[in-house]
């Protein structure tokens, strides 16, 4: 499986993950099973969040309880989980006493000392990025947390939390998809007036300003059509991008699951694929993506049949 730098360490990870979101009411075997079949893959990166399973910290419970991993195999994965969201009265916390808060419930549902990536989940209108910073530092001199990111942040929410934390930011975990692909899309739109895509959104330049910042991307729900409507494989609404696929995989001699995995680890950008599936054939589908050389063509070919037009 091929690495990627991690936002501006020296550290290089897989450029697939595997996301617990899902495995709540999965059995201890099928928790096995899946984390088996990652780490057969070269997966070694699980990403989590407190919110994930209903009850607060119910996936990371579960993931402990189901593996019981010794401390030498906790030392040969990473495992990075998110904080800022309160389902009781929903919305969003990002104040020291929340994030230490939440890290500590993690660290005991985990059953770890320490967390390899925390990420912020969600921006936080009433953010004060001296209170983020404060965490941070507290819990990175304890040795609870080892690194910091965000999920779902504009480049200027970013620029916002950088006045005061002083903690290097290495990923922003953002939806990307064939089919929801904005991020990727308005670049290429740009200065045509006619174009939806040339529509300036999300504070712009999401992909640019990463590699600029040298920020790992991290593309949560890389199958899905939108926002949580369904995978975009075999459905009518995108039959021309599902015959690309089918094409491509025959060529490839993969499955289209590799090639939609392949499409966004090809970008130079080197996003890391979060995989939420809890089927460990799908993993070893998308597994199979990680370092196939898409050319420009068909790179371009793909985005062109999910519905973006490359002017």
């Amino acid at each position: 499986m091929r690495t990627v730098p991690f936002g501006p360490t020296d550290i290089r990870v897989p450029n697939l993950a595997a996301g617990m979101m899902r495995i709540k009411d999965s059995s201890d075997d099928e928790i096995r099973a899946l984390y088996t079949a990652a780490r057969e893959a070269g997966i070694n990166f699980f990403d989590h969040a407190d919110l994930y399973g209903g009850q607060r910290h119910m996936c990371e419970r579960r993931f402990a309880s189901a593996l019981k991993l010794s401390g030498t195999e906790r030392e040969q994965i990473i495992l990075q989980t998110k904080t800022g969201i309160v389902a009781d009265e929903w919305h969003y916390d990002s104040s020291y006493e929340h994030i230490v808060a939440s890290v500590e419930e993690s660290l005991e549902a985990l059953g770890t000392d320490y967390i390899d990536v925390l990420l912020l989940h969600r921006p936080d209108a009433l953010v004060e990025p001296e209170e983020v910073a404060r965490a941070f530092d507290d819990l990175k001199t304890s040795g609870k947390v080892r690194a910091f990111g965000v999920s779902n942040h504009t480049p200027r929410q970013i620029d916002l939390l950088k006045t005061a934390v002083t903690q290097q930011i290495v990923a922003n975990q953002v939806q990307l998809s064939l089919t929801h692909s904005t991020i990727i899309a308005q670049g290429l739109s740009s200065n045509m007036a006619v174009e939806a895509d040339s529509i300036t959104r999300d504070g712009g330049g999401i992909i640019d300003y990463a590699r600029v910042n040298r920020i790992t991307l991290q593309a949560w729900s890389p199958f899905q059509k939108g926002f949580q409507d369904g995978v975009f494989f075999a459905s009518k609404e995108h039959f021309e991008l599902n015959a690309e696929l089918e094409r491509l995989a025959a060529k490839y001699k993969v499955t289209p699951t590799a090639i939609a995995t392949a499409w966004i680890t090809r970008h130079p950008a080197g996003i890391q694929v979060v995989l939420g599936t809890t089927r460990p054939g799908r993993i070893v589908d998308a597994a199979a993506g990680s370092e196939i050389p898409l050319t420009r063509g068909e790179w371009y070919g793909l985005i062109q049949a999910a519905g973006h037009r490359v002017p």
